[in-house]
């Protein structure tokens, strides 16, 4: 597989999602307004309140979607030995891709899942060769291949 393809294939799935995220911010933040011109209400103003922390929650979404798009930008996706960032690995029979947390996405035929540098398996799995294999969460793992 061609591991330029899956990084833009990454970056296109980041920056749809950024954009979803930000229309959901904006569309909320405008209808959690309060009228200034009249009198607020009780209920108003804890509607409002309420409101402001979904919208802060909303905002840690755009703010995750603009770092994962950073960081796919830096990563360099040239060929790997080992497991580190950047590397493509087939771990008993599913392939990940050491960059950013994803959801499972199909890119060139297969299903591939984004792991971040900051992962729990990725601490097991760093400098691991392939036919290397691990003990994780009372399964072994192989890795079969990495590019």
């Amino acid at each position: 597989m061609d591991k330029q393809i899956i990084r833009e294939t990454m970056l296109s799935l980041e920056k749809s999602a950024l954009e979803s995220a930000r229309e959901k911010y904006l569309d909320y933040v405008a209808g959690a307004r309060l009228d200034r011109s009249e009198p607020i209400e009780d209920d108003e103003q804890a509607q409002a309140e309420i409101a402001s922390d979904l919208s802060e929650a909303l905002d840690d979404t755009v703010h995750d979607h603009t770092d994962k798009i950073e960081k796919l930008e830096k990563i360099d996706f040239g060929p790997k030995s080992s497991v580190q960032e950047g590397a493509l690995i087939k771990l008993s029979g599913r392939y990940f891709i050491v960059a950013v947390s994803t959801g499972r996405f199909s890119c060139e035929g297969q299903e591939i899942m984004g792991i971040s540098t900051m992962s729990p398996i990725f601490a097991e799995l760093e400098g691991m060769l392939a036919g290397e294999s691990l003990d994780f969460s009372g399964r072994k793992l192989v890795v079969e291949e990495i590019a």
